[in-house]
């Protein structure tokens, strides 16, 4: 319920909002800022967050945790005190870096410590209760609070009721009060109490987990860092071709995105699955899920792809100021694209971590950040923001070629089917089908205003997706999907009859 409430408020926020209260520039720098403070969070977290998952069972007895909370608190610090130290250091070369082209960032980058701080516990929080089971508030927290919160500031600042350095404070301190909020649910849960966070060192010698943690959180840094690639590219953008095209880029990216979001409940109902066929040894059954999932997420996220497609020039003529967006649409074609491979193909990367060969991941992981720290210095410059784009749908395309090697040849693992190729083909015809009706039918019933050009994209998204659906279904892509529809189709018929019998 909170992802979607969440999704919903970030819709209208980002585009009905967003662009109306504050310039491209503007736009650019809030991006820049939380990008920057989630990339440094992640590093700092030292992996923390997956290590609580993963041996918070070994420390549990009851309702006595022997002070692993305070373990979970100690080692993000130290991970934000190195991050912090790392930021001073280099603090002139950074702001040298972004003082050409975007000067406002300069002057806010003092406050990045601070938002990096809210980030890393805000995180931290929030894995602490969903060991614990409670998960529910701090996913209102994050999914639907800070949007709330940001929601506030703009509108604050859209109407000049605060001033600019008023509106990044309070954006910022949104999330140190969706941190607080998460602290003081924690402190509200019976399981803590007075000497929670007290180390019992005791016992994580008697375990013997130190070097399993270690080597766990080393591995689990790297993984988190792969996981943040894309946000490299409003980086580059704000030092390399300010922050107001990373304004464009990042309303573009927020489009893009959606073509995500199925990914993130499917994988979660997939990965248990797919961990127990690893675990038995039974690559057949590997082979089988992996095909089937990596079947449906293209299905999936190329159908949300298209959908956006033939109505971005719609949704550019709707939002606010969407004509200083509509350059945007290039990254959104070319990140649609990197989100569809991303969302096909990550199930391979589950594959790799749950099997024996889990440590080969931090090479191609270290390929993936290489390859998107080069493309993205490279490509920017000739390119501009689809330079940022290209760079992160080749980064996933080198890690990804380089990971399905190695699954097929190590374990004998391949997500390619003849059902991949059918879809592809069905979605290339859809795909011809709105060009000819951009260039036959869009003049002939889009004229006259916003009314007519919202019955052509109702219209056409209807007919066009329809007929991609269908024709998916008259193929026979998915037996599984098809199923379904049956299914569905026989369910109907048998409400019918029972409401004729009446």
């Amino acid at each position: 319920m909170a992802n979607y409430l969440g999704v919903a408020i970030g819709f209208v926020t980002t585009f009905f909002v967003l662009t109306r209260m504050l310039t491209t520039e503007e736009v650019g720098l809030t991006r820049v800022l939380v990008d920057a403070a989630v990339l440094f969070s992640a590093i700092a977290q030292l992996g923390t967050n997956a290590s609580i998952v993963r041996f918070f069972p070994w420390f549990k007895e009851g309702r006595d945790h022997h002070g692993f909370f305070g373990l979970a608190l100690l080692l993000p610090l130290a991970g934000f005190a190195l991050v912090g130290l790392v930021l001073l250091a280099f603090r002139g070369q950074l702001v040298e870096v972004y003082s050409v082209n975007s000067p406002l960032l300069t002057d806010y980058f003092g406050l990045l410590p601070m938002l990096i701080f809210f980030s890393l516990y805000l995180t931290v929080f929030e894995t602490c209760a969903s060991v614990l089971m409670r998960i529910t508030v701090p996913k209102m927290v994050r999914e639907v609070g800070i949007r709330v919160f940001n929601l506030a500031a703009y509108l604050l600042y859209g109407y000049r009721v605060i001033s600019l350095d008023a509106f990044v404070w309070l954006f910022c301190g949104s999330y140190g009060l969706a941190m607080l909020l998460n602290l003081f649910y924690l402190l509200s849960i019976e399981h803590f109490r007075p000497g929670i966070f007290r180390i019992d060192w005791r016992q994580l010698r008697s375990t013997g987990l130190v070097r399993d943690m270690l080597r766990y959180t080393l591995f689990m840094t790297a993984t988190v860092l792969a996981g943040n690639v894309p946000l490299l590219g409003s980086l580059f953008l704000g030092a390399k071709a300010g922050l107001a095209l990373t304004g464009v880029y990042t309303i573009a990216f927020f489009i893009a995105n959606v073509v995500e979001v199925p990914y993130r409940s499917l994988g979660a109902i997939s990965r248990p699955v797919i961990a127990a066929a690893v675990k038995e040894g039974d690559w057949q059954e590997v082979n089988r899920l992996g095909r089937q999932v990596s079947l449906h997420q293209l299905m999936v996220s190329l159908t949300i792809f298209y959908i956006i497609w033939i109505n971005l020039d719609t949704l550019f003529t709707l939002i606010p100021n969407g004509e200083d967006y509509r350059g945007g649409a290039g990254v959104v074609l070319i990140l649609g694209l990197a989100k569809v491979l991303n969302s096909s193909l990550s199930i391979g990367t589950d594959v790799l971590n749950y099997s024996r060969h889990y440590a080969y991941g931090l090479l191609f992981i270290g390929a993936l950040t290489v390859s998107a720290l080069v493309l993205n210095d490279r490509l920017i410059g000739p390119m501009s923001i689809n330079g940022a784009a290209m760079a992160t749908l080749l980064s996933y395309a080198i890690y990804f070629t380089m990971l399905l090697a190695f699954l097929w040849r190590r374990l004998g693992v391949s997500l390619f089917s003849a059902a991949q190729l059918k879809t592809l083909a069905v979605m290339a015809a859809a795909f011809a089908l709105d060009w000819a009706w951009r260039t036959w039918l869009t003049p002939l019933i889009a004229t006259g205003g916003t009314v007519p050009m919202l019955v052509d994209a109702a219209l056409k998204t209807a007919v066009l997706a329809s007929a991609a659906s269908a024709a998916m279904l008259a193929w026979k892509v998915s037996p599984t999907v098809n199923d379904i529809v049956v299914r569905i189709l026989h369910r109907d018929k048998n409400i019918e009859k029972s409401n004729r019998g009446r």
